[in-house]
């Protein structure tokens, strides 16, 4: 799988194929990042992946943070 299309591919993508374990604090750091929309590491991956690609993989670390019992 090339880019994932939904959260259950993220989710297999980021904690399988990557081996990340999804805990609060990653997701909170990530988090931090991708809701920054002008930080450098966003503005890449917005640029490479486009600005409907950025909000989904924001909106699917805040599920995968929403399933774990953090909430923002």
């Amino acid at each position: 799988m090339l880019i994932p299309e939904n959260y259950q591919q993220w989710r297999h993508c980021i904690t399988v194929e990557c081996g990340i374990t999804l805990t609060p604090a990653y997701l909170a750091e990530r988090l931090t990042v991708w809701r920054s929309a002008n930080c450098e590491e966003t503005l890449r991956f917005r640029r490479r992946y486009g600005d409907n690609h950025w909000r989904s993989v924001l909106a699917w670390f805040e599920q995968a943070q929403k399933e774990i019992g953090q909430h923002a």
